[in-house]
């Protein structure tokens, strides 16, 4: 019996159920159920708001199979997806489209960042992380023996995620160029008011000290949120009647200075922060890699969204088939 947090852990999991979903998630790149209406949905595209056909160019590839291809693009490069719907045209899987060149394709893809679909059960338990992602794929022997003449103009992707703790689903995802985004408290708030503002109710959120801020408690105050989060050290002394600060902050350092960090984690369940960002991360990187391969700074937004985007994606897909398999 292995231990997690200084306590013994009995793995619980349904394993016949996980192994069914780990080997479904294959069958993604060659189910076309995704796409089954493809004249009707590219009808409602090329349609005009009051009417009749769009004005400009048609669109010759619905949007549902543009997401399909978010999931094919992190193994392929854009004139390999050429090839694959030539292929799949061929094949009588999907329509014939000649239009579906890779300079079609890096146009529909290069900054797409599809909505995150939000779970179906009511009840969130959040936690905010973030992570770095290198813009480079130079190996760390070859920067340390030769050096990075690029070193001062380089940034490092950041990406921010909010999952439910409970489930590993993912809420919310930001992605922005290191020191040209918003904080990461401020990015837990904005997820967390967007998932009560669509009818979710969010019941605790879990953060390190990063996300100790006033802002980020008045949040979790107004959507009814129990925040664990843990308070900075240079914060447990401030002043009580701040100008800035919030009373929901200040009760929540009382507790925490009154307990003390070991007795607040337990009484908390402060642990539960990582078992859904650290192992979403930790999915991403084994299955897409760490580096990004775009140039630009919208290729590498959308890059990083779309990679975190399409594990989301992916597992959904595994864990609604997989239950149908197990079901048969």
């Amino acid at each position: 019996m292995s231990r997690r947090w200084g306590h013994p852990h009995l793995d619980r999991r349904d394993w016949p159920t996980y192994n069914e979903q780990l080997v479904v998630r294959g069958e993604f790149f060659l189910d076309p159920t995704p796409f089954k209406h493809w004249a009707e949905e590219l009808a409602k595209m090329n349609r005009a708001k009051g009417g009749g056909r769009k004005r400009g160019g048609q669109y010759r590839l619905p949007e549902s199979f543009v997401r399909w291809l978010v999931i094919w693009k992190q193994f392929l490069d854009y004139r390999s997806w050429e090839g694959l719907i030539r292929r799949f045209a061929a094949l009588g899987v999907i329509p014939s489209t000649p239009s579906a060149d890779y300079t079609t394709l890096w146009h529909r893809l290069h900054g797409l960042a599809p909505t995150v679909k939000l779970p179906k059960f009511v009840n969130l338990e959040l936690a905010p992380d973030g992570s770095g992602r290198k813009t480079t794929n130079a190996g760390e022997y070859r920067l340390f023996r030769y050096g990075d003449p690029e070193a001062r103009q380089r940034k490092h992707l950041v990406v921010v995620i909010t999952a439910d703790v409970r489930r590993k689903k993912l809420i919310g995802i930001d992605v922005h160029i290191e020191g040209k985004g918003h904080s990461e408290s401020a990015t837990a708030a904005r997820h967390v008011r967007a998932a009560t503002e669509a009818g979710h109710r969010v019941r605790k959120l879990y953060g390190d000290g990063a996300y100790d801020s006033h802002a980020l408690f008045r949040a979790l105050h107004e959507t009814g949120t129990e925040p664990v989060v843990k308070i900075r050290k240079d914060g447990q002394s401030a002043r009580r009647h701040s100008p800035r600060g919030t009373k929901w902050r200040w009760r929540a350092v009382r507790e925490y200075r009154r307990l003390g960090y070991r007795a607040w984690a337990e009484a908390k369940g402060y642990g539960m922060r990582w078992p859904g960002t650290e192992g979403i991360f930790s999915a991403v990187k084994r299955k897409f890699g760490e580096n990004t391969v775009s140039r630009s700074s919208t290729g590498l937004v959308a890059e990083g969204y779309q990679r975190f985007w399409a594990y989301d994606a992916l597992r959904e897909y595994g864990e609604t088939r997989g239950r149908e398999g197990v079901a048969r």
